[in-house]
């Protein structure tokens, strides 16, 4: 077990993603696990930040009355997401994540380049229904050989048009489907350990309180600010992923 200063450490590095979940509705596992790695081994680190990041999800989606249009809505693509994790999990085997995570990155900054430029793709209301069977599955499979769920369907939200509220509220329910899933699957594999779980559990408290601290920022942004922040955030998200990809063993 780690010591006290580096748990204090990691409780500062759970501030951050925190605050910035809060303010823009993404970006928790992110920022918090790159972070997290500087003090524990990766396991470790992805363990802990399950439970925060149901919590926060959790009121996140309830916050503004739990929409059930919301869900509605997402249930196709959530349940083409399970079935593209299965899936993801198994090309593991015989594809190199390396290569998932550099071509996510470059389609990432494509789009946030396309998106500065004002020519970003778009999608109709009238392809939402044969889009997003795919983009589930497709989120389900970059998440299931890289980690990275959430990339496909910040994309596929902000090509929608959805309003900041929509946006944060169909973010929360797919991750914290996600989660919970993730959640059970770590404890059967043995990863969750009563002293983790204690340590967890200090850490939801933690990013409660930076979380609700951003969620006040988000109450206050407009929507163009808003999507400017997102825009920013994927920018970030784009370069670290290309990064990642090109330092990796080949």
């Amino acid at each position: 077990m780690m010591g006290a200063m580096t748990w204090l450490a990691a409780a500062g590095a759970v501030l951050v993603a925190a605050f910035v979940k809060g303010a823009i509705g993404l970006g928790f596992p992110t920022v918090a696990t790159p972070l997290l790695t500087l003090f524990v081994d990766v396991k470790t680190a992805v363990v802990v930040l399950i439970l925060p990041n149901i919590v926060m999800d959790s009121f996140q989606f309830a916050r503004r009355g739990a929409p059930m249009a919301v869900v509605r809505r997402m249930a196709v693509l959530i349940l083409a997401g399970g079935v593209g994790t299965v899936l993801g999990t198994a090309l593991l085997v015989v594809l190199s994540s390396r290569t998932v995570m550099l071509v996510l990155g470059v389609f990432v900054l494509l789009f946030v380049a396309l998106s500065l430029l004002r020519v970003a793709p778009t999608v109709g209301p009238g392809w939402e229904p044969w889009l997003s069977p795919a983009v589930g599955l497709l989120a389900g499979v970059a998440g299931g050989v890289t980690n990275v769920y959430g990339t496909t369907l910040i994309l596929y939200f902000y090509a929608l048009g959805m309003a900041k509220h929509e946006f944060v509220a169909s973010l929360a329910l797919t991750f914290l489907v996600t989660k919970i899933v993730q959640l059970g699957s770590v404890a059967w594999y043995g990863l969750l350990t009563w002293p983790l779980v204690g340590i967890s559990l200090v850490l939801t408290a933690v990013a409660l309180a930076a979380f609700r601290l951003g969620t006040r920022v988000q109450d206050r942004l407009e929507q163009r600010a808003f999507n400017r922040a997102v825009l920013a955030f994927l920018g970030v998200l784009g370069v670290w992923l290309v990064a990642r990809a090109l330092s990796a063993p080949a």
